[in-house]
């Protein structure tokens, strides 16, 4: 099994920041997007890039090109229970490739870990040079 790093931090007030390979994702704080709005967000921003992906290889309009994407809550458990994706296709878009372009944003590697979710380890350690 590979395996990769995120480290999460704790930079003052209501941050809460994550590094992933020299990049910082600020979650919390004032004006950042919560921890959720960025899970939303990447599942609507992996789908955007298989489609984009899909029209530059086929050289087609990406003038446009957007996806509105639409969730829907139970009011009760306040739980996400559907996603709905609309891709908006640029004008003169071939009619050929509307399925196609579906399928390429159904293969989003968030989505698919929704469906086959990964297990969950969570522990404590001591933190490195604190006493």
């Amino acid at each position: 099994m590979e395996m990769f790093d995120m480290e999460i931090v704790f930079p003052g007030e209501t941050r809460v920041d994550a590094w992933l390979d020299g990049v910082r994702i600020a979650t919390g704080g004032e004006g950042e997007p919560s921890p959720f709005d960025l899970f939303l967000a990447g599942i609507g921003t992996c789908s955007g890039i298989k489609v984009l992906r899909f029209c530059q290889e086929r050289a087609l309009s990406t003038e446009g090109l957007s996806i509105q994407q639409r969730m829907f809550a139970n009011p009760d458990t306040h739980m996400i229970e559907k996603i709905s994706m609309e891709i908006r296709l640029p004008a003169n878009f071939p009619d050929k490739y509307k399925d196609a372009v579906i399928r390429a944003a159904e293969s989003c590697g968030v989505k698919k870990h929704l469906i086959n979710p990964p297990a969950f380890e969570i522990f404590t350690s001591a933190a490195v040079g604190v006493e």
